[in-house]
Parts: structure tokens; C-alpha cells; sequence
């Protein structure tokens, strides 16, 4: 079995089940560790639809961007402020090039028809 990228289990039993059996993630957190599982497997299709409405590009063009090698993701904090809504304290660890790069966000998150959905995040200057 293949562990996730996420850093938790087995992927077919963690993000798996969102990714690729279209589960619903019960809360920000979980669906936070499924889009960082979809960036490392460059599934733009996955990131665009549980990307809230309002703030959604066009397109990731991920395919065109230089490959990254995802080192790892950490969640510093997870906050539910109300029943819709919440923010997840992450950092992701990333090589481009053979560079390493971390990225430090505290992302929003709404609930909409019982479905989470990423809003957008404020990245973290060291």
C-alpha cells in the first residue's frame, strides 16, 4: 500500500477516498490534506471543484509549472469559528529544481450544502 502524501495512513484510506471515490471531506482540515495530496499528484481537476465559487481561477496550470517534489506537509492548527466556517494553520516543504521551499498559510474555509470548499489563505513571511 502506498502512504499518502498528506502524512497520514494509507492513501487509498485517507485521501483516496476524496480524490478518487468523490467522498465528501467531514472537515476543513480533511479536505485541506486531500488538495495538498491533489498538488502532489497534479490533480487541478480535484483542486478547481472544492475551490469555493467566489474565488476560483480559470485554471492551476499546473502542467505548466516547473515540476515540484512535495517533502511534506505539517498542520499547525485547525479552528472551526462557526458551523460553516474555519481556517487550517499548514506548512508544505517543496523542491523546485533542486531548491527547497516551504509554504506557510493560514487558509479559510466554508461550508456550503454540507460540502467544504477552499476560499483563500494568507501566506506566512518567516
Amino acid at each position: 500500500m502506498t502512504h499518502c502524501p498528506c502524512g497520514n495512513t494509507h492513501y487509498i484510506n485517507c485521501c483516496g477516498r476524496y480524490l478518487d471515490h468523490g467522498e465528501a471531506a467531514a472537515t476543513a482540515e480533511i479536505l485541506m490534506r486531500s488538495r495538498y495530496t491533489a498538488y502532489t499528484l497534479n490533480r487541478e481537476d480535484y483542486l478547481l471543484a472544492t475551490w469555493h465559487h467566489s474565488t476560483r481561477p480559470a485554471s492551476l496550470e499546473l502542467a505548466r509549472q516547473p515540476p515540484n517534489q512535495w517533502l511534506g506537509l505539517a498542520v499547525k492548527r485547525h479552528e472551526q469559528s462557526s458551523a460553516d466556517r474555519a481556517i487550517v494553520e499548514f506548512v508544505a516543504r517543496y523542491k523546485i529544481n533542486g531548491r527547497a521551499y516551504r509554504l506557510h498559510e493560514i487558509s479559510r474555509f466554508i461550508q456550503e450544502r454540507e460540502l467544504w470548499f477552499y476560499v483563500d489563505g494568507d501566506i506566512m513571511q518567516r
